[in-house]
Order: C-alpha cells, then sequence, then structure tokens
C-alpha cells in the first residue's frame, strides 16, 4: 500500500509523470488527484498520496511540469512555473488531461474522483473544477485564487473548498472575495475558510526553509484544514458507494 509507482501522461508534447499509491483492497476505488506545489512534486506530496492510498482512495500526485520535476527553492522552477501561469488555457487543459487519464483507470470509480492541491497546485485543482470536469471535491491548501477564466453557471459540478491565510501574500484578501463572488455568480457548492494571523505554506512543516517573508508553517491551520478536506472526501466520496 505505501509502494509508489510511477504513472505517465503526454500532454502538448510533454511527458508528466506523476505518482501513484493505491489501497491494498480490490477496487473500483474512489480517487484523489494531489496537485503538487510551485517546487513540484516534493515529500509533503508523496507524504500525502500514501497517506490517502491508506485509507482506500486510489491517490495521484499529478505532475504538471514534465519528468517528474522537484526543485529546492522557488527560483529553480521560475520557467516552468510562470510558462504554466502565464498560459492559462494550456494549464486548465493539463489539469484536465491528468483527470482523463485517472478516470480512465479499471481500478477507479470515475463517478468518484476528487483533487487537492497545495499552493500553485491548489490553483490548478480550482481550475479542473472551473473547467467543468465532473469532481465531487475540490480543496485548495493555501492556493493561488485568482484566474483570468472564471467558472461559468453551474459549471462546477462538486463542492469546493478553500482554506487560506489571512496573512497569505499569493492570495490577497481582494483574491479572497472574488473568489467568493465567483462561486455564488457560478451557483457552486463552495466554502472558504480564512485563517487569521496564518501565512502561506501552512501545511508544509519545512516552510521556514525557504527563508521567505510571508511563509510559515501553522501547526492549527494544517490539521484543521486537512480534517476539514478528509470530511468532506468521506462525506461525497464514500457515501456513494
Amino acid at each position: 500500500m505505501d509502494e509508489l509507482h510511477s504513472v505517465s501522461c503526454n500532454h502538448e508534447g510533454v511527458e508528466l509523470k506523476g505518482l501513484l499509491a493505491a489501497p491494498s483492497t480490490a477496487g473500483p476505488h474512489p480517487a484523489v488527484l494531489v496537485m503538487h506545489t510551485a517546487l513540484g512534486i516534493g515529500k509533503q506530496m508523496q507524504r500525502q498520496v500514501r497517506l490517502l492510498a491508506q485509507m482506500g482512495y486510489l491517490a495521484v500526485a499529478t505532475d504538471m511540469y514534465g519528468g517528474g520535476a522537484h526543485y529546492v527553492n522557488p527560483a529553480g522552477a521560475g520557467s516552468v512555473f510562470s510558462q504554466l501561469r502565464d498560459n492559462p488555457q494550456l494549464l486548465r487543459a493539463r489539469t484536465v488531461a491528468w483527470y482523463d487519464l485517472i478516470c480512465g483507470m479499471a481500478s477507479i470509480d470515475r463517478t468518484r474522483v476528487a483533487a487537492i492541491g497545495y499552493c500553485f497546485g491548489g490553483h490548478c485543482a480550482l481550475e479542473l473544477a472551473r473547467s467543468g470536469a465532473d469532481v465531487k471535491v475540490v480543496v485548495s491548501f493555501h492556493g493561488l485564487l485568482n484566474t483570468s477564466m472564471p467558472a461559468l453557471p453551474r459549471a462546477i459540478k462538486g463542492i469546493v473548498a478553500v482554506y487560506t491565510g489571512a496573512e497569505d501574500p499569493y492570495a490577497p484578501q481582494q483574491d479572497v472575495q472574488a473568489l467568493r463572488q465567483e462561486m455564488v455568480d457560478a451557483e457552486a457548492r463552495w466554502q472558504v475558510t480564512v485563517f487569521g494571523g496564518v501565512a502561506h505554506s501552512f501545511t508544509d512543516p519545512d516552510a521556514a526553509m525557504m527563508n521567505r517573508p510571508g511563509i510559515a508553517y501553522d501547526a492549527l491551520a494544517d490539521r484543521t484544514s486537512w480534517a476539514g478536506a478528509l470530511t468532506l472526501l468521506e462525506t461525497e466520496l464514500e457515501s456513494r458507494i
């Protein structure tokens, strides 16, 4: 169950290399896409994939950059990160490519698929929801919230949950308010939790190693947001068995 397997997704000439962890029980399983930070698929994403598999979900860390890249610091990821952020249609299409690949797996129940994401990955998960893909749960942890392509009315099929810090410089309060209005206009099911006094990357115990202002781990926000995410997964995915 704890073993990670490579899974490839080819998109626009780029070979994306994700990591998959599956439950030890027979499928079909509910599935969770785990979308990485700006640093790529690091140990935090690997840890979450393994943990979700232990809970009965087929979990895939989805590579958005290519080659399963992981960077030690944000500067290393700058060019590939900017390429996707500056081309929102490409970014959204890449999230859908991963969704389609996972839905095609015989071991999963395509009616029970969720996506969670951290930082840049939170933005990716939100873009997947905005695309109209049939994801039942989308959770953004300290994600980037702004978009140039807001969700159309009734495009979002599942529930969207956003956990963000009031002191996050990458998700200013005007972006939080804009997201709330977008969800209302899209007639979506949604919830937004803002943690007072909490900065960006609050789920990452190693956040301080980046030595950047506005980035810090917060144990309470980490545990509270994870508990909320698990409740949504249990309610929206497992209740469909």
